[in-house]
């Protein structure tokens, strides 16, 4: 009988192990879970940002957001949509308040446009590596497997709808950088890659954003004949981004007025495109209200510089 309390205490203390052990060893998967939880609410919250009509206001939030994710990328690498809204998120937070703003001020400090762009380029290529690695979540090896064919490649991989948004974002992203970084021959050789990227996830969803794929085709093909553009095709894409908006977002107008217009210095056309700019309603498509915001704000850019754009 009198063993019975160390007996019992054994017990309890048996039991309390079996009921704590899993508790933890799963420590790190509960973690995990949160973290998951947590960066599928924080990557579904860019329609908040979207929504916006104040560009200085998301803008001073974008970075923290940003770094908010790389931290919880940290803890779950493989985590999709976290992967994809950081390769978005960087994209164009690069474009819309790095590349677009050393463009504004190019004329009043050119030192610092300079060092903007160069920033600009950093933020493309992190943006670029995260898409990467959303995509090879399901296609291990991804980058690799693009070979000297992207474009071959990619029809073997038997992407889905679903890959669009991964590889639409990646591509803009190196684009990004090139662009950018025109005396990097090693980022610069990567063109036809980018392309193919993009290329792939208009063929699987043309619609995609309103047809916003079709507009890095418009300034794609507008480059010229001479390296194996096409102001005709460019048109068409024109065409095709403005009749799946229904002509309500701006950046198409934008593109086809800053890239054929000034290429072919049809200055008139170039002036009624950014003006159709300036009339697209805000509210016509709320959930891209900052991208037409940002568009907008461009296209006014443009217009004041229309008597450096053109020779009369």
């Amino acid at each position: 009988m009198r063993h019975k309390p160390i007996q019992r205490r054994t017990q309890n203390a048996a039991l309390l192990a079996v009921v704590l052990f899993p508790v933890v060893t799963c420590s790190c998967s509960i973690r995990k879970l949160a973290v998951n939880s947590l960066g599928d609410a924080l990557a579904g919250g860019g329609s908040i940002y979207a929504r916006d009509d104040d560009p200085d206001l998301v803008g001073d939030a974008v970075p923290f957001g940003l770094k908010t994710m790389e931290a919880l990328i940290e803890t779950s690498p493989r985590h999709q949509k976290l992967l994809l809204a950081a390769a978005s998120g960087f994209v164009q937070y690069a474009y819309a308040w790095v590349q677009q703003e050393a463009d504004f001020i190019e004329e009043q400090d050119l030192s610092r446009a300079t060092a903007m762009r160069s920033r600009a380029v950093r933020l493309y290529l992190r943006g670029r590596d995260y898409g990467f690695r959303g995509l090879e979540v399901d296609v291990a090896g991804f980058r690799s497997k693009l070979g000297t064919e992207p474009g071959e490649s990619l029809r073997r991989m038997n992407l889905k709808r679903k890959h669009v948004p991964l590889l639409y974002w990646t591509g803009m992203a190196w684009f990004g950088a090139i662009a950018l970084d025109k005396s990097n021959a090693e980022l610069s050789a990567d063109q036809h890659v980018a392309q193919a990227l993009i290329a792939e996830a208009l063929r699987l969803d043309e619609n995609f954003e309103h047809g916003a794929i079709h507009d890095f085709f418009i300034s794609w093909e507008a480059r010229g004949a001479s390296v194996g553009g096409s102001i005709e095709r460019a048109r068409e894409h024109f065409q095709r981004a403005t009749e799946i908006s229904q002509g309500r977002r701006a950046l198409p107008f934008v593109n086809l007025a800053e890239s054929v217009a000034v290429s072919l210095q049809n200055r008139q056309e170039f002036e009624a495109l950014l003006e159709k700019a300036l009339d697209v309603d805000l509210d016509q498509l709320p959930d891209i209200r900052l991208n037409n915001v940002i568009a907008q704000k461009r296209a006014l850019w443009l217009l004041g510089r229309a008597d450096e754009l053109f020779v009369e």
